[in-house]
């Protein structure tokens, strides 16, 4: 962020990064249980409490080295467990699951631009309140963007992989479906070679915009 040292910008992204790839999770176990999976319940991480599903290494470590790289904000959280045996119809809910994650975050990017709208009242008469606000907003905004679009990308493990993988006939979904394993070396693979913010730099641009304009700031 321009004009903001690396620490004030780690203090403005913190909420933001945190909640937009907790809620994501959460969002999973939420839709699961609602489809007859109460696994995530049972494992305590139907849960907004960001201690039970931050992962050392992908909500904090690698978003952190980042950060501090000055190149693409990147993290995961743990990986809610769902079973697919407890869901009525496997294929089909299984991609519910998948699918409540990026919606979580299309929500949670309209809340961080209420939130900045606040700030952006706020700032005039109480700037010690309303520019962090904004500043955490327009974050807010961002962060959840990228979740969004990302996730949605067709590749297992992502969650637009599987939500696929469940819409497709069944032979070709299982084709979808072997490429899992390799699905995490293919992205970074798109994300080195830069490919990667060529494809979901767009659609994150035009969701922030349409955002910015709805709400007024």
């Amino acid at each position: 962020m321009q004009g903001l040292n690396v620490i004030q910008t780690a203090a403005v992204m913190a909420l933001p990064l945190l909640f937009a790839i907790t809620v994501h999770e959460a969002a999973h176990g939420w839709m699961a249980r609602r489809l007859g999976d109460r696994t995530a319940e049972m494992l305590g991480r139907l849960t907004l409490n960001p201690i039970k599903h931050i992962d050392p290494i992908g909500t904090v470590l690698v978003p952190a080295i980042l950060l501090i790289a000055g190149g693409f904000i990147f993290g995961w959280a743990k990986p809610v467990p769902v079973d697919p045996r407890n869901l009525a119809h496997p294929r089909r809910d299984m991609a519910a699951v998948a699918a409540a994650g990026p919606m979580a975050n299309l929500v949670m990017a309209l809340i961080w631009a209420l939130i900045a709208k606040l700030g952006l009242v706020l700032t005039p008469t109480m700037p010690w309140v309303g520019v962090p606000l904004l500043l955490m907003g327009k974050t807010g905004i961002f962060l959840n963007s990228i979740l969004m679009v990302l996730n949605l990308l067709p590749l297992p493990p992502l969650d637009g992989g599987r939500v696929l993988v469940g819409l497709l006939p069944d032979r070709l979904a299982d084709k979808v479906a072997s490429i899992e394993p390799y699905g995490m070396f293919i992205l970074v693979g798109l994300m080195i070679t830069g490919f990667l913010g060529q494809v979901i730099g767009p659609p994150i641009t035009l969701l922030e915009r349409l955002l910015v304009m709805l709400v007024g700031i």
